[in-house]
C-alpha cells in the first residue's frame, strides 16, 4: 500500500520531468529533420518527417561548405586544449592539495576567482594582447586562452580529488623511494582518473561549443573551428536551410556521443566540487 502511494505520488514528477525532457530534445529533431528536406519544404511542412528523405545534403555540407577542415581543426583545437588543460591543471592542483607554502590559499583562490569573471569581459583586452604578440588568426592564438579558461574549474576539480587521498599512500610511496614527482606521476595522476574524466568532460564540451573568441580571433577560413565555419556557411547560403541544418547536425553529434557515454562523471564532478569546495 506504502510502495502503490509513493508510486502514485511520483506521476506528477515523472510528468514534468517528461514534458521537460520533449521539450529539450524537439530542437534537435527539427534540427535533424530540416537537414532532410528540400529548402522550399523546410517551412512549407512542418512535419519532421520529410516527403523525401535528402541525405546527399550532408554530403553536399561536407564538401561544398568544407565542413571537412572545419571539423578537423575542431577536433585539433579541442585535443591540444585538452592535452594541455589536464597537464597542467593536474600539476597546479597536486601542489595546491598536498603542499604548504607561503600564499598558498591566496593564488589558490586568485584561480578560482577567475571563474567569476565574464569571459566576454576579457575579449578585447585578449584580442590586443594577441595582436601584439602575432598570435592573431593563428592556431596558438586560439589554443593558449583555451587553455587558461579551462584551468580554473578544472583545479578546482582536481584538487578536491588529491585531498581525499589517504596520506599513509604517498607516505608508502616514498619509503619504497619514490620522490616528489613520481609521486605525481606514478601515484596521484593514476588515482585521479575519474576526476580527470570529468575535466575532460567539461573541457571537450566547452571547447567544442566556443563561438564568440573563435570569431574574434580566427578569420582565414582554414584554420576556423566547426562553429565558426557554421556561420561563414551560413552567410554564403543565406536562404539554404537544410545544408545549414546538416552543418549543425554534423556539430552536435561527437557531443551527444560523448555525453552519452560519459554523462555519470558529469554527476560525480559536479557532486564532489560541491560536496568538498
Amino acid at each position: 500500500m506504502k510502495i502503490r502511494r509513493k508510486t502514485l505520488a511520483n506521476i506528477p514528477v515523472h510528468m514534468v520531468l517528461i514534458f521537460w525532457t520533449l521539450v529539450s530534445i524537439f530542437p534537435l529533431v527539427w534540427m535533424f529533420a530540416s537537414s532532410l528536406k528540400e529548402q522550399n519544404e523546410v517551412f512549407s511542412n512542418i512535419s519532421i518527417i520529410p516527403h523525401a528523405w535528402k541525405f546527399i545534403n550532408y554530403v553536399t555540407a561536407w564538401k561544398v561548405g568544407s565542413f571537412g577542415i572545419y571539423f578537423f581543426n575542431s577536433v585539433f583545437y579541442t585535443a591540444v586544449t585538452l592535452i594541455f588543460a589536464l597537464f597542467l591543471a593536474s600539476m597546479a592542483a597536486y601542489v595546491f592539495a598536498r603542499y604548504k607554502f607561503l600564499g598558498r590559499n591566496v593564488l589558490y583562490f586568485m584561480f578560482i576567482g577567475s571563474l567569476m569573471i565574464p569571459i566576454p569581459g576579457a575579449f578585447i583586452p585578449l584580442y590586443i594582447l594577441l595582436i601584439k604578440m602575432g598570435l592573431a588568426d593563428t592556431r596558438l592564438g586560439l589554443i593558449l586562452p583555451y587553455t587558461n579558461a579551462a584551468l580554473a574549474l578544472a583545479i578546482f576539480i582536481l584538487k578536491t580529488f588529491f585531498e581525499n587521498i589517504p596520506k599513509e599512500i604517498e607516505e608508502a610511496a616514498v619509503i619504497d623511494g619514490c620522490n616528489k614527482f613520481d609521486l605525481y606521476w606514478r601515484i596521484f595522476l593514476p588515482l585521479a582518473k575519474p576526476a580527470m574524466a570529468t575535466v575532460s568532460i567539461f573541457t571537450v564540451l566547452a571547447v567544442w561549443n566556443e563561438f564568440l573568441l573563435a570569431l574574434i580571433v580566427i578569420n582565414n577560413r582554414a584554420l576556423m573551428p566547426i562553429q565558426r565555419g557554421i556561420m561563414v556557411f551560413q552567410g554564403e547560403h543565406l536562404t539554404d536551410y537544410p545544408l545549414l541544418m546538416a552543418g549543425l547536425t554534423i556539430a552536435t553529434i561527437p557531443l551527444l556521443i560523448i555525453y552519452f557515454f560519459l554523462s555519470k562523471y558529469i554527476l560525480k564532478g559536479i557532486t564532489a566540487g560541491a560536496v568538498k569546495g
